[in-house]
């Protein structure tokens, strides 16, 4: 899963010399939680573009990020969610890294993605409800969070 990341990312920070393999292991988790929104976004067999949209959203504003590095998060996300077998190469990396508050925040993230096209299919809601069970979030932070994105969605 993580060696396209790898490469590309070799590439970017190897000017950083012995700081490079923290800054890959941000890498790496953003592109463990960009994969999980991007299989938001297929979860429900139909991609809609404004679900991407809200991906895009998401990737800029939870990690800072300007437009072009969220496009190329995007796009690697992409590929990996394409060529992953399980969700569970994501969420392993996503519980050994994110803090609990973090967890919780990808969670309503993944709600918005679900929300962005008007309706929450009920692929949309098993995977967010798989995904929250993974990563150990616990029932009632999951009901908060999908109301959370349910008030954002507006």
């Amino acid at each position: 899963m993580i060696q396209s990341l790898r490469n590309y990312f070799n590439m970017q920070v190897s000017r950083l010399g012995p700081r490079s393999a923290p800054v890959e292991a941000e890498h790496t988790l953003r592109l463990a939680a960009a994969a999980l929104l991007v299989e938001m976004t297929r979860a429900d067999f139909s991609v809609d573009e404004t679900e991407r949209t809200a991906v895009l959203q998401a990737l800029e504003s939870a990690f800072e990020l300007d437009p072009e590095e969220t496009r190329t998060l995007f796009e690697m996300a992409e590929q990996e969610a394409t060529t992953a077998t399980s969700l569970h190469d994501f969420t392993r990396v996503i519980n050994e890294r994110f803090s609990a508050h973090k967890k919780l925040h990808l969670i309503e993230l993944l709600w918005r993605v679900a929300y962005a096209d008007g309706v929450i299919d009920k692929y949309e809601d098993h995977l967010v409800r798989k995904v929250a069970a993974l990563i150990y979030v616990p029932h009632a932070d999951f009901v908060r969070a999908k109301h959370a994105a349910e008030a954002h969605a507006g």
